[in-house]
């Protein structure tokens, strides 16, 4: 859900701390993979594929 749907102060606060801690993890593997992960449907084919499914979405 993103921040601007949820109901709540609350909810906003923890939207917005998962967003963050998202960016975050993802800054710290890039940088250590040493290149940026893939993004939208690419990543999501990539995932599939390594989780050994056919990425049919």
């Amino acid at each position: 859900m993103g921040k601007e749907n949820a109901p709540t102060k609350t909810g906003k606060e923890s939207a917005e701390g998962l967003h963050r801690a998202t960016r975050e993890e993802e800054r710290k593997v890039e940088e250590e993979k040493g290149a940026d992960l893939r993004k939208g449907s690419d990543r999501f084919e990539e995932r599939a594929r390594s989780a050994g499914g056919d990425a049919k979405g």
